[in-house]
């Protein structure tokens, strides 16, 4: 349990609040609205919706990933040695074994660079969320105690419906905002993160040998030195 998940409780209650009172909109030329069209969302669904995301999962999926790597080592220690033969169908068998190789473990492209890339995604992924997750809950303790809060439950504890420009809409107002502000930015770090990271997603694609015509007649295969 994190700084995150010891506040979510409180935080939600007060969330809850908030979208109640914004519920009949906020004020006019709110700093609030330009991050309501970007976020699409109220703060409460918001931080719910963030309190699902934890890093452990993305870390043991570098873990896991990154240990597919062994089983590619092995079959290309098992592609290394061509062969003691010789002959039109051991040079055959070379180009392919030497594409193959080419395609498993030979830079950014191949089979173990994308693994290594997924695993270094994962990574990058889950130290944001641990990132992300601690500047929500910085954002969450700051609202829980400012003087918006106390006028939120005020507001909400009477009873009666919200109103436009009613009791504790413009306080409510400044709490989303500077939550959704925090989201937002953690949101958009993610984003980064994916532009930065896709082309070292990509599909690893298989590059033919290119074959040369075989020669008929002549030696044969030959095995050993």
């Amino acid at each position: 349990m994190d700084a995150l998940d010891r506040l979510a409780e409180p935080g939600l209650d007060l969330l809850r609040r908030v979208d109640t009172l914004l519920a009949a909109g906020a004020p006019e030329g709110h700093q609030l609205w330009p991050l309501l069209r970007r976020m699409q969302v109220l703060p409460g669904d918001a931080l719910r919706a963030f309190l699902d995301l934890h890093p452990a999962p993305l870390a043991s999926a570098g873990h896991a990933v990154r240990r597919l790597v062994r089983g590619y080592d092995d079959a290309g220690a098992a592609l290394t040695d061509p062969g003691l033969w010789s002959g039109p169908a051991a040079s055959a068998y070379d180009q392919a074994r030497s594409a193959l190789l080419r395609h498993l473990d030979e830079g950014p492209e191949s089979l173990v660079g994308r693994l290594e890339a997924t695993a270094g995604y994962a990574d990058a992924l889950a130290e944001w969320v641990r990132g992300s997750r601690l500047a929500a809950a910085r954002a969450l303790a700051d609202v829980l105690g400012c003087t918006e809060a106390v006028a939120v439950v005020a507001a909400t504890s009477a009873g009666g419906a919200a109103t436009p420009g009613g009791a504790g809409v413009a306080e409510a107002a400044v709490i989303a905002a500077r939550v959704l502000a925090v989201l937002c930015v953690a949101y958009d770090g993610a984003e980064t993160l994916l532009r930065q990271w896709s082309p070292s997603l990509a599909e690893s694609t298989w590059r033919p040998p290119v074959e040369s015509a075989p020669r008929w007649g002549g030696a044969g295969t030959r095995i050993g030195h």
